[in-house]
C-alpha cells in the first residue's frame, strides 16, 4: 500500500505540474466564462434590450391587398417593417436594396414571394401560408353568415393537452447522454494515451527495469491509472464546476430554454453518470497501460494502441447510432450493456433514455467492477512481462507464454 501511495502521489504531481494540462484547463474555464457571460455583456451594448426602431428593421413590401391583410402581416412578421407597395415596382426596389423581400398577392389564396438572395433558413413563406390560410377561413365563415367576431373566436380555439410520461423523457435526457458519452470519449483518448505514453517512455529509457525491481507491478499500474483518473476528475470538476458557477451568475440573462437542461440534471442520473464514467475510464486506462508496456519505443505506440482505440470507437459509434435512431432498447444495446468494453456507454444510455430494471443495472455494474479489477491485475503482469520483451517485437504467443511464467 505504501508503494502505491508513493507512485500515486508522484504521478499525480506530474500531471498537476504539466504546463499543457494546466493551460488547457485554464483555457476551457476562460472560454466557458466568455460564453456564459455573453448575454450579460451583449446586454450592455444593446441598450438594455430596447426594441429596435423601425428604421433598424428590414423592410418587407406587401402588394395586392388592403389594410386588414397588411395588419395581419405586420403582426405575423414583427422583425420586419411591413410597407404597402405597387406590384409594378416591387422587383426594382428589392434589387436596389430598398427592401429585403416582398409579397405580391393575387387574392388570399395565391401570392408570389420576391427575395434577392434566398437564405437556407428563410421561413417567410411558411408564415405567410399560415396567415393567409386563417384569413381565407375567416372570409369563408363570414360569407356563410357568421359574424367576424364569431369567426375569429372559432379560429382562435386552442387545443389543450397534458403530457404524462410513464417512463423516461428521451428528449430531456438526450443532452445529458451526449455530454457523458463525448466526455468519456475525450477523457479516455486523452488520458489513456498519456498513461500508455508514460509507460512506454519508462520502458524506452530502461527506467522500467529499475522500477519493477523496487516496486510491485500491481502497485505501479494501479498508482499510474488512479493518478490519471484523479487528474481527469480534477480537470472535469474545474471545467464543469466553473461552467455551473458562471451559469448561476448569469441565469436571469439566459432566460431559460435549452441551456437549462445542461445544468439541471437529476441527481440520480448524475450519480449513474459518475459511476459508469469512472468504471469505463479505469477499464480503458488499464488497457492503454498494458499495451504501452509492450511498445519498445514511444514511436510504436500508435500501432500498439490502435486495437484498443478501435474497440472503444466501435462501442462509441454503436451507442451514438442507437441514440440517433431512437432505438435505445434494441437487442444489440442490451447485449452491449453487459460487455465490459461497451457497458459504460451502453448501460448509461439505456438508463438515461429508457426504463431499465434495477437488477440489470446491478449486473452491469458488477461485471464492470470485476472486469476493472481483473484487467488491472492482468495489466500489471503485462507491465512486468514488458521488461522481458525489451528489444523484441511483442507477439501474442510470446506475451501469453511470458504471462504463464510470471
Amino acid at each position: 500500500m505504501r508503494q502505491f501511495g508513493v507512485i500515486y502521489r508522484f504521478e499525480l504531481k506530474g500531471y498537476m505540474k504539466n504546463k499543457i494540462f494546466v493551460g488547457v484547463t485554464l483555457f476551457l474555464v476562460l472560454a466557458l466564462g466568455v460564453l456564459l457571460f455573453f448575454p450579460r455583456i451583449a446586454g450592455l451594448f444593446s441598450g438594455d434590450g430596447d426594441a429596435p426602431a423601425d428604421e433598424d428593421r428590414p423592410v418587407m413590401l406587401l402588394a395586392g391587398q388592403g389594410q386588414d391583410v397588411q395588419n395581419a402581416f405586420a403582426a405575423a412578421f414583427p422583425d420586419y417593417e411591413v410597407r404597402p407597395a405597387s406590384p409594378d415596382d416591387v422587383q426594382e426596389r428589392i434589387t436596389a436594396g430598398q427592401a429585403e423581400c416582398a409579397f405580391v398577392l393575387d387574392g388570399l389564396a395565391r401570392y408570389t414571394y420576391y427575395v434577392n438572395d434566398l437564405s437556407l433558413y428563410d421561413t417567410n413563406t411558411e408564415v405567410a401560408d399560415e396567415v393567409l390560410g386563417d384569413l381565407c377561413r375567416l372570409a369563408a365563415m363570414t360569407d356563410s353568415g357568421l359574424s367576424p367576431e364569431q369567426a375569429a373566436d372559432i379560429l382562435s380555439l386552442q387545443v389543450e393537452h397534458s403530457l404524462q410520461a410513464l417512463g423516461t423523457d428521451q428528449g430531456e435526457n438526450f443532452f445529458y447522454t451526449y455530454i457523458m458519452i463525448f466526455a468519456l470519449y475525450m477523457v479516455i483518448l486523452l488520458y489513456g494515451q498519456m498513461v500508455s505514453t508514460g509507460v512506454a517512455t519508462e520502458k524506452s529509457s530502461r527506467a522500467m527495469e529499475v522500477l519493477v525491481t523496487s516496486a510491485r507491478p500491481t502497485a505501479m499500474m494501479f498508482g499510474k491509472v488512479l493518478a490519471a483518473c484523479t487528474a481527469g476528475l480534477v480537470q472535469l470538476v474545474a471545467v464543469f464546476g466553473s461552467a455551473l458557477l458562471f451559469y448561476r451568475i448569469n441565469r436571469a440573462h439566459w432566460g431559460g430554454g435549452i441551456i437549462d437542461l445542461f445544468f439541471d440534471m437529476p441527481p440520480a442520473l448524475l450519480g449513474y453518470m459518475l459511476l459508469f464514467f469512472l468504471l469505463g475510464f479505469f477499464l480503458y486506462a488499464f488497457l492503454f497501460g498494458a499495451v504501452g508496456s509492450l511498445a519498445n519505443k514511444v514511436e510504436d505506440l500508435n500501432t500498439s494502441t490502435m486495437p484498443v482505440i478501435l474497440l472503444f470507437v466501435a462501442g462509441f459509434m454503436l451507442v451514438v447510432f442507437s441514440m440517433s435512431s431512437g432505438s435505445i432498447d434494441n437487442t444489440l444495446m442490451k447485449v452491449c450493456s453487459y460487455v465490459p468494453f461497451t457497458a459504460p456507454m451502453a448501460m448509461f444510455t439505456r438508463i438515461a433514455m429508457s426504463v431499465v430494471p434495477w437488477y440489470e443495472i446491478a449486473i452491469s455494474s458488477a461485471v464492470l467492477v470485476c472486469s476493472v479489477v481483473l484487467t488491472g491485475i492482468l495489466s500489471a503482469k503485462i507491465y512486468r512481462v514488458g521488461v522481458l520483451l525489451y528489444g523484441t517485437t511483442p507477439k501474442l504467443g510470446s506475451v501469453l507464454r511470458s504471462l504463464r511464467r510470471a
